[in-house]
């Protein structure tokens, strides 16, 4: 059974646990246009208004929302939390990597070399060493050292489209390329990308990410399908969407290894089981959805949806 709560119903939401799945809403401010969002360290979730160049802060709790400019020009696309407990966002608009302190709402900027300029940075993901490795949809990826503030990038062997990213856990670093039509695995001690290719041309891998197994899981934005790809076998098998032929936008494997991924046809985010090859569907109460990136902690998965200034909550 599935049961939509409207956000502010708190009475509603504690009695969440009776039903298998629940679905909230939270309005944010009116033109932000959340794109991603992570679930932070203390309950807290954050979310990058992309349009009013801000960090968003979400209190699940009493439905409250800050927002924590980052600076004159800033138009943030990602965000994660990072083993410091800190946000780490790509940040786009100013071209460079951004570190907001929780507590204090410092924030701090780690701009790309000279020769990367409008690298149009998307998504990063922090290695098993605590490096910060990162995707610029011009054709760039890099890595960031918290620790010394040295930052490195590298031309994509493909040029344009690094897109998602992920990080494996044995620390194999690998990201997306949406227009390079492939997913490449980064080298983390040269830097160096390897590509390797769908199971057909003209998918368009947009988002990735690993499963406990070390299994990759894309999505395929133009084919309307989810890939997974085994390393070690070097073998894909391709999962079509319930319902649509394109529009297969993010990708997260939860705690329990299930997959979810957005339909931006049916307006809707999907729950895989891998196990039984069936899918779940959960579509959105408004128009226009837009879920551009999803993540989450046991028992929810987070998604800004762009298109209504909502972020919405799938408690399972």
């Amino acid at each position: 059974m599935i049961r939509w709560i409207a956000a502010g119903f708190a009475a509603l939401a504690s009695c969440s646990a009776a039903f298998a799945d629940t679905v909230t809403y939270f309005p944010v401010n009116s033109g932000a246009h959340p794109h991603d969002v992570a679930a932070a360290p203390d309950g807290t979730v954050w979310y990058t208004a992309q349009r009013q160049g801000a960090l968003g802060i979400l209190d699940p709790k009493t439905g409250k929302v800050d927002q924590l400019s980052l600076g004159k020009g800033a138009a943030p696309h990602g965000v994660i939390a990072g083993p410091d407990g800190a946000a780490w966002i790509t940040e786009s608009g100013l071209n460079a990597i951004a570190r907001v302190e929780p507590k204090s709402r410092d924030v701090k900027l780690f701009p790309l070399p000279k020769g990367f300029e409008k690298a149009n940075l998307n998504t990063a993901t922090f290695d098993t060493n605590g490096t910060l490795w990162f995707t610029g949809q011009n054709g760039v990826y890099g890595k960031l050292d918290p620790a010394s503030g040295k930052l490195d990038a590298w031309k994509a062997p493909k040029g344009a489209g690094p897109y998602g990213i992920t990080t494996t856990p044995s620390g194999e670093v690998w990201y997306a390329s949406l227009a390079g039509d492939h997913i490449a695995r980064v080298d983390t001690a040269t830097g160096a990308a390897t590509v390797v290719d769908p199971p057909k041309p003209g998918v368009g891998p947009r988002r990735i990410w690993s499963d406990s197994k070390g299994m990759l899981w894309v999505s395929f934005w133009f084919s309307g399908e989810i890939g997974r790809y085994d390393p070690a076998q070097n073998v894909w098998k391709v999962f079509a969407l319930p319902k649509s032929k394109s529009g297969c936008f993010s990708v997260y494997v939860d705690e329990k290894d299930k997959v979810w991924v957005t339909d931006f046809v049916a307006n809707a985010i999907l729950r895989f089981d891998p196990a039984t090859e069936k899918f779940d569907t959960f579509q959105s109460n408004k128009r226009g959805a837009a879920v551009r990136q999803m993540l989450g902690r046991a028992g929810e998965v987070w998604g800004a949806e762009s298109g209504t200034d909502r972020l919405v909550v799938v408690r399972y």
